[in-house]
């Protein structure tokens, strides 16, 4: 009962919902519910009278002995979440970057140097926003806490203090450095360690690398965007490749280097090799991520037909399927035959 109450509570809370009248009224219906159904007292009224328990009770059925202990109640399921004072966050924010790196860097792991332009303190005021060596008041509106309260009812929101911007502080006399933001933007090189086999759309945190503030700095979450390869693709694990082969190669057999994320390798294609055929490399894949051994690569023939002949090779082509006849060609005729058995 308390995990679906907090979920609606989270879903229709006035503050996360301010251009919807509608949620505060969904929100007072289900703290109602939730301190109806965990009060034993409370319950019982309900089952004797149904909602008539607590019509004589002001609004919303509660009456003003009942405000502290549903605020006690937010309190304790949500801290800080909608406004109260314990465990509020005083570090900087989160920020984000896009790193886009080849293939082959993601299936073997990288290390890239990005450049990120985050804020921090300002080093003329040490952050404050005052010109150093001026005065710094304590805001008398939030007395210094940078927000203020507003009791609704049963529950209680929190506002940045319009006073002083969510600053705490009332300055007279602003940094000339930073205007008296008490930060300033600053470029900064960041060390990414991109794994083995990192997917694309992964999503590297590098911790206290975000926004600097008096309260210690954020994170930085860099998307990894992996470009698309000229010759392989992926399948989880498994490398995928496409290799041409010419057509007496396919009949003859023949070994061919074959390019894999790590270098050439040789590999033997089997006389008689059909087009589509597919040959497993093993281990010549990406590192599984976490380090659970390798994948493999793919390769797929295609049989090339040649499209510009002379003739001389048409005239040698025609002796050579003469010579052949069908007997050489069993998925053909086996093809015919079915196609005679359908037509009959």
């Amino acid at each position: 009962m308390k995990r679906a109450y907090r979920q609606l509570a989270m879903q229709f809370h006035p503050d996360r919902n301010p251009d919807d009248p509608s949620a505060e009224d969904k929100f007072k219906e289900a703290t109602e519910a939730y301190t109806v159904l965990s009060d034993e007292t409370k319950r019982k009224r309900y089952d004797r009278m149904g909602h008539g328990a607590f019509e004589s009770q002001g609004p919303g059925g509660f009456d003003q002995a009942d405000f502290g202990s549903v605020a006690d109640l937010l309190q304790g399921l949500f801290g800080d979440v909608f406004g109260g004072r314990a465990g509020r966050r005083t570090g900087g924010r989160d920020l984000t970057y896009d790193l886009t790196i080849e293939f082959v860097e993601a299936a073997l792991g990288t290390e890239k140097t990005i450049r990120v332009e985050r804020p921090g303190p300002c080093t003329a005021c040490d952050g404050v926003g005052a010109e150093p060596g001026t005065k710094v008041d304590v805001c008398e509106t939030c007395t210094g806490t940078g927000k203020t309260r507003q009791q609704r009812g049963f529950f209680a929101m929190a506002r940045p203090c319009t006073a002083c911007r969510g600053t705490g502080k009332r300055i007279q006399s602003p940094c000339r450095t930073c205007s008296g933001s008490g930060t300033k933007l600053r470029q900064e090189d960041m060390l990414v360690r991109i794994p083995a086999g990192v997917q694309d759309g992964a999503v590297r945190t590098l911790r206290g690398s975000g926004e600097v503030a008096a309260g210690g700095a954020g994170d930085l979450h860099v998307t990894v965007h992996v470009k698309a390869h000229p010759l392989f693709a992926r399948e989880g694990a498994d490398v995928l490749l496409e290799v041409p082969i010419s057509f007496p190669q396919a009949v003859l057999g023949a070994q061919i280097d074959v390019p894999t994320i790590e270098g050439r390798v040789a590999m033997k294609i089997p006389p008689g090799t059909q087009s589509g055929r597919s040959f497993r490399l093993r281990g010549k894949g990406i590192p599984v991520y976490g380090g659970a051994g390798k994948g493999d690569q793919l390769v797929r023939v295609i049989v090339e037909v040649p499209e510009n002949i002379s003739r001389k090779q048409r005239k040698l082509i025609q002796e050579l399927a003469e010579e052949l006849g069908v007997d050489t060609h069993p998925q053909q005729a086996g093809f015919l035959d079915k196609l005679r058995g359908l037509l009959d």
